[in-house]
């Protein structure tokens, strides 16, 4: 039973597959100002020969993927179903900048270490096909003038996610894509070598019904719709857990640091279930005290590789932080020995070290939590009392209790396995021409424009995987006849 000659017509208000003629289709019209919906005379499936794209998400991968396939192959009719906004999480992404990707990373297999899930995977072709560099010349080919910061975050010039996304935007409408906003494919199975999809609107229980003959599901790992679909079609789910997120602790004393960051410190993740070393436990980098626990990229770094383990745990275990990293305990013994010869007489809390670069507040709290007072003299403070408070910079415990968020966005560990796709084409294992990219698969990386990254090197793959496929056999028929 064919559904494309009715519903296909009813639904995304485009000609039949089997018809030859023209029919309104809801396109996406720019201004310099807005972006709106308006129904435009567009020529679409003139022959039955020509096929049909479903990309179910409207987010970075799905968007991507589908201006790749439509660019190869114009001919392919291309339809992006998202029920919410398109392209809301690069709209709040990196503050509202769009961190787009990382151009620190330039070697592939150092890329590939900041995905938790992922960076056994990513060691192989998977970014040589199209990586940050790709990315970044896309995004500059297409007007979007781009900048790196110090920290390898890649931005807009304009520091605004606008920019981003009117170019998605624009050149989906150029090349002939078409988004379909509200509606959601709720149900998914193969039929006769396509694929049948129930499709509704947000508004109503009743599903309308679909044929496709390729399948792209971008949905990200927000939303249940992608993990639903990809399990009708027979593939597993790893259950979702969030990643990327700061720590609460039990400190009642750290809430006054509040606002206090380093530069560089040294953090290792330690929780009662996992006995195992693992090395990503430990991490390097910048760290910011908040009022309710630890935050910065050091512990997201954390949260990211324990995303599994913290969750079986209950989010409770123990930070180990190293605040001065690049000394040795016996360097800084010295220091601090050194320091008391000089300064006999000042309050310790006023004479510290500059060599460690901590500011006042947090010398404060290291005195308190050995019991000295800021109003002791250094004549006063013994060797031992030195030692002490070399060793608390050097390894300093706070207790986990919980977990928080990290601004708007929302990253998760879990979806549809890697090893049920091939990487080279982003293409399902169990069904030909069933393609996944994204977040809706069991990939998630650290903070830094790297889940970005995997969206567009994968929406990319998938849609010359396609868009290639397509054409080829658009030009096969060419010669034949």
């Amino acid at each position: 039973m064919s559904y494309t000659s009715t519903h296909f017509i009813h639904h995304f208000g485009l000609s039949s597959a089997f018809a030859y003629s023209t029919r309104s289709i809801g396109c996406l019209l720019l201004t310099p100002t807005r972006r709106k919906f308006c129904n435009a005379f567009i020529p679409i499936a003139q022959k039955a020969s020509e096929e049909l794209l479903v990309v179910v998400g409207g987010g970075a991968a799905g968007f991507y993927g589908a201006i790749r396939a439509k660019t190869l192959a114009p001919k392919l009719n291309v339809v992006v179903i998202e029920k919410g906004k398109p392209l809301s999480k690069v709209k709040i992404s990196g503050g509202g900048r769009c961190n787009v990707t990382n151009g620190h990373c330039v070697d592939n297999k150092i890329l590939a270490e900041n995905y938790p899930r992922g960076h056994k995977e990513f060691r192989g072709s998977f970014f040589d096909m199209h990586g940050p560099v790709d990315t970044m010349s896309w995004f500059s080919d297409h007007g979007v003038d781009l900048k790196v910061e110090e920290d390898g975050r890649v931005f807009p010039v304009s520091n605004s996610s606008a920019s981003v996304i009117d170019c998605l935007m624009s050149e989906a409408n150029r090349t002939g894509v078409v988004l379909q906003t509200g509606k959601a494919v709720r149900t998914a199975s193969t039929d006769g070598g396509k694929f049948l999809l129930g499709i509704g609107k947000q508004t109503t229980s009743s599903v309308e019904y679909v044929e496709a003959d390729y399948l792209l599901i971008a949905s990200g790992n927000s939303s249940q719709v992608g993990f639903s679909l990809a399990s009708q079609l027979g593939h597993l789910i790893i259950d979702p857990v969030p990643s990327l997120f700061t720590f609460k602790t039990a400190d009642l004393q750290l809430a006054d640091l509040s606002g206090v960051t380093f530069p560089k410190v040294r953090a290792k993740l330690i929780l009662e279930n996992v006995k195992r070393n693992i090395q990503q436990f430990t991490q390097v980098g910048p760290m910011l005290v908040t009022h309710w626990g630890l935050s910065g990229p050091v512990i997201l770094r954390l949260s990211a590789w324990g995303a599994r383990d913290l969750f079986s745990s209950g989010y409770k275990g123990t930070v180990t932080v190293d605040f001065i990293p690049d000394l040795h305990i016996e360097d800084l013994k010295a220091i601090l020995s050194r320091h008391k010869r000089q300064f006999v007489k000042q309050k310790v809390s006023n004479a510290y070290p500059p060599e460690f670069g901590l500011v006042k507040r947090f010398w404060k709290y290291i005195l308190d939590r050995q019991g000295v007072s800021g109003d002791d003299l250094w004549a006063s403070i013994p060797n031992n009392t030195i030692s002490s408070v070399a060793s608390l910079l050097k390894h300093c415990d706070f207790g986990v209790t919980g977990k928080g968020q990290f601004k708007d966005e929302f990253v998760k560990a879990g979806g549809v396995p890697l090893s049920e796709i091939s990487l080279n084409t982003m293409e399902s294992k169990l069904h030909s021409d069933l393609f996944f990219a994204g977040e809706v698969l069991n990939v998630d990386g650290v903070t830094g424009g790297f889940n970005f990254q995997n969206a567009w090197s994968g929406g990319y793959i998938a849609g010359t995987t396609i868009g290639t496929r397509v054409r080829d056999a658009y030009l096969r028929g060419l010669d034949i006849q």
